[in-house]
């Protein structure tokens, strides 16, 4: 992964994070790839394919292949919730906190816990459009306290990079989705 900068959008999103032992050391690529669960995967390369599958979609559309466009999107939603199924088992209620914030470099959550600064997590992601989930390795670079517990900021260490396309397609669509909102709000006044 590169050290590039992404820009965050504030949406939530559940994660699970889970506190790495002071002095685990992250593993190699490989290592790291052969670790990531099985739905993780299958999720990730869901994504992919519905990306191929929009742009055969806009194919159809020009043709007024109707029937056949709801057939496919029927097909997809069908296995979209299997798929969300799927990833809703890997989920640890134990572990589970919102962001308040994410994109493609990191990610900030509430948490009622102090986090301490340079210490490594693992953290799950779960997007929800596109439906995927992203396993990685980041590491806390800020804990600010709040009203009600602190507000954890952790860079990624380890990710996959096709898992970091996801992260900004993910944020791309949420502000996308603010400014449509923020438009139809200025078109109502």
């Amino acid at each position: 992964m590169t050290e590039q900068e992404y820009f965050t959008v504030h949406h939530s999103l559940t994660i699970n994070v889970e506190t790495l032992a002071t002095g685990f050391i992250l593993p190699n690529e490989e290592t790291f790839e052969s670790e990531i669960p099985a739905p993780f995967i299958v999720a990730s390369e869901f994504s992919h394919l519905d990306m191929q599958a929009d742009k055969a979609r806009l194919e159809l559309q020009t043709k007024e292949l109707k029937h056949v466009i709801n057939l496919l999107d029927t097909q997809n939603s069908k296995l979209n919730l299997l798929l969300s199924f799927m990833l809703s088992q890997q989920d640890n209620a134990d572990a589970r906190f919102q962001t308040t914030q994410f994109g493609a470099s990191q990610l900030s959550y509430r948490s009622h816990l102090e986090a301490n600064l340079e210490q490594l997590v693992r953290v799950k992601l779960f997007l929800d459009h596109p439906a995927a989930a992203i396993y990685c390795y980041a590491q806390v670079i800020d804990c600010q306290p709040e009203e009600q517990g602190y507000v954890v900021t952790l860079k990624y260490k380890l990710l996959r990079e096709a898992d970091q396309d996801l992260l900004i397609k993910a944020a791309l669509y949420q502000q996308q989705k603010l400014l449509r909102q923020r438009s139809l709000e200025r078109n109502i006044k």
